[in-house]
């Protein structure tokens, strides 16, 4: 398959700084090596979590600050990590986070659970005391941070705990997998190939709008492009695709060899589309008005999509763009990120069941995803191949792009559980899924939103990162349970 050129832009950069104050190193010994010993802690905890990090060292006056802020600039870091060591002046601060201008996440990480007030006050040279404290008193200047950043107009948030804390490490490997990504969508290429469904109000959305949210490029497709890439595929590739088909798909014994050999050759083209406009990203929709060889290549669009879906390029039928983001939010955390609307309610149970016609990320399935020949795509056109799955069971999460009326983009979010039981066995992904809140909870809470009918789901319960994410991109994130 195709290698998506997508991929050299996936890189995210942290930046990390400690501060200190160098008026303190000459009074108290051996207490700036401490802090510093603090910082190599953090980079090493960091460096395994990412890859990426540039560690500033401590900053402890004025000049450090300046040549800080343009180092982060200059290495193009996404967000940056301050740990504060000790207490410090704002001033070391504050033209670090202007000059780089993105994101940041303050860690006020005390070395220990308390001081050890027996020790302590057994020293008795109070000097002693007084650095001994000041390698404990990290959270005095996070305040005097705070009120600053506010009225500079300068985002913040904050992991408060102890430096060996693991749930203050989980909390900040969520806050790099959300800047890893915000990176992510920020390069993201979606391409937008034939047109809306008519008459789905819901689904339309402002492009530029989604640019100015998310970043990326949207990339605008013709279908007849990929009518011209199917003519291209030899005989040898598209056996080939079949015979990976039976790897990675359950076929059923009743589809037709030809409907198969057709979406093998559409399954080929799409990555040689997906590579042309290094796509990380696809919405897609077709009418069709007689034009044989585009309606061929919609007809059997479906096990590539799946395919494609699968190793991280989502694709979403209609041309839901605004779900298309979605998908690739979800996939972005590796939850996967599938297709799905609203199937119907099983009150017996206290169910949601939940699927799509089209594309499903194989992935995520529970077992292996079945391909079964369709007589008639509802509401689409043509005839052809189709796929069937359900969720792995387990816990999910469910994520909505959201167009508000005020014009801007909203993320809506929930968790439950993918839950075993009867499917509607007609070639679509469809599963049940349980809420916290019970069924009709759920679906009311979820609609009074206003979010289109389409939505994400990802194995795992998520909405912690999904969150950190809002907060990075500054927009709202809404959860339902």
């Amino acid at each position: 398959m195709a290698t998506n050129k997508f991929t050299s832009y996936s890189t995210c950069t942290i930046g990390l700084f400690g501060i200190g104050l160098d008026t303190y190193w000459p009074q108290f010994e051996g207490l700036k090596e401490r802090l510093e010993g603090y910082l190599a802690t953090v980079e090493q905890q960091l460096s395994g979590i990412h890859a990426s990090i540039v560690n500033a060292g401590l900053v402890d006056n004025i000049d450090k600050a300046f040549e800080t802020g343009k180092l982060f600039k200059t290495r193009d870091v996404q967000v940056i990590f301050l740990l504060v060591t000790t207490y410090a002046l704002s001033s070391t601060v504050l033209p670090v986070v202007q000059k780089a201008k993105v994101p940041v996440i303050i860690l006020n990480l005390s070395p220990e659970a308390a001081i050890d007030y027996d020790a302590f006050n057994a020293l008795q040279d109070r000097t002693k005391m007084t650095g001994e404290w000041l390698a404990h008193c990290n959270a005095c200047t996070v305040p005097e941070i705070a009120n600053v950043f506010s009225r500079a107009g300068i985002p913040f948030h904050q992991v408060t705990g102890m430096l060996h804390e693991t749930s203050c490490w989980n909390e900040i490997a969520e806050w790099v997998a959300a800047a890893n990504v915000k990176h992510t969508m920020e390069y993201n290429r979606l391409g937008c190939m034939g047109h809306y469904y008519g008459g789905m109000l819901d689904i339309y959305t402002d492009l530029t709008q989604q640019c100015a949210t998310f970043g990326g490029h949207m990339e605008m497709i013709e279908v007849e492009e990929l009518a011209m890439l199917r003519r291209s595929v030899s005989r040898e590739a598209a056996i080939q695709r079949m015979q990976y088909f039976y790897e990675a798909f359950d076929v059923q014994e009743d589809c037709p060899g030809e409907a198969l050999e057709e979406a093998a050759i559409t399954s080929v083209a799409l990555d040689a589309l997906a590579d042309k406009y290094q796509l990380g990203s696809l919405a897609y929709y077709y009418k069709g008005a007689g034009n044989r060889a585009n309606e061929d290549a919609i007809a059997s669009i479906i096990p590539g999509t799946s395919l494609l879906t699968a190793r991280g390029i989502p694709v979403a039928g209609e041309y839901e763009i605004k779900n298309a983001q979605a998908m690739k939010i979800m996939d972005s955390f590796g939850a996967g990120g599938s297709f799905t609307e609203y199937y119907a309610m099983d009150y017996h149970a206290d169910v949601v069941l939940m699927g799509h016609d089209g594309p499903g990320h194989i992935k995520i399935a529970e077992g292996k995803t079945k391909i079964k020949p369709l007589q008639v795509y509802h509401g689409k056109v043509g005839k052809g191949l189709s796929v069937e799955m359900a969720v792995k069971h387990g816990p999910v999460t469910l994520l909505s792009v959201l167009s508000t009326r005020k014009g801007t983009v909203e993320l809506l979010v929930a968790e439950g559980a993918s839950v075993a039981g009867p499917i509607l066995e007609i070639g679509n992904t469809n599963s049940r899924y349980t809420f916290s809140i019970g069924a009709r909870n759920f679906v009311n809470n979820w609609n009074s939103y206003g979010p289109a009918h389409h939505c994400a789901v990802g194995v795992g319960h998520i909405a912690a990162k999904i969150k950190k994410l809002g907060a990075l991109l500054g927009i709202e994130v809404r959860q339902v349970c």
